[in-house]
């Protein structure tokens, strides 16, 4: 018979437990979880200029990378019911791509290094998502390009679906694809984020060639 982990045990004499003993308990459990390899889909929340983002990752690799515009509930109920029902908080398995992460938005990184779970990303879509890390730092393309670029000129529609759909923005830079007359289009993030994103990389490619 398992025993009870020790912070359970300690919670049992506390009528009110405090913010430690909670935070305590959650890594204890966490520990467990992955020593049993019962943690399928770990996740963390981390802020960023964009506001707060949600990241999960499966023992393949980043799976998920979500805006707090969309939720992080139902991008939660997605992944247990798309990925795996056995999803946990785990921030320490997310730490090198939140570290990534704080780079490229520093303007120190121009490409992530982190292992990539495309699980999520099926047929053409996943076709376009896996192009899209070939658009180079500080540079842009259109839907139409994009579509010829994967040997489909007909579908520009379906790329920006794609794009629309890529579940992991940002490390996938679907935020590099525009118009084709030069405007935004759409972003899960919404345009301010989009915005952001082209003039943080644009700001700074400019600044490496001087």
């Amino acid at each position: 018979m398992n025993k009870i982990p020790r912070e359970v045990a300690q919670l049992r004499t506390l009528t009110r437990p405090t913010a430690d003993h909670l935070t305590r308990l959650h890594a204890a459990l966490e520990t467990r979880a992955d020593d049993a390899g019962l943690l399928d889909v770990a996740y963390a929340t981390v802020d960023s200029p964009l506001g707060r983002l949600l990241i999960a990752a499966t023992p393949a690799g980043i799976v998920r990378i979500a805006f707090d515009t969309q939720g992080f509930d139902d991008v939660l109920g997605m992944l247990s019911a798309q990925v795996s029902p056995r999803v946990l908080e785990a921030p320490a398995r997310l730490d090198l791509v939140r570290h990534e992460l704080d780079e490229y938005f520093a303007g120190t990184r121009t490409g992530f290094d982190v292992t990539l779970d495309r699980s999520l990303s099926q047929g053409f879509r996943r076709q376009v998502h896996e192009h899209l890390p070939s658009i180079a730092y500080g540079e842009t393309r259109s839907y139409a390009e994009v579509a010829r670029d994967v040997g489909n000129p007909r579908a520009v529609r379906a790329v920006g679906t794609a794009c629309a759909m890529n579940p992991l923005p940002i490390v996938v830079p679907c935020h590099r694809v525009l118009r084709s007359d030069g405007t935004a289009g759409g972003y899960a993030g919404g345009p301010e984020a989009k915005s952001l994103l082209l003039s943080l990389e644009s700001a700074n490619a400019v600044a490496t060639r001087r």
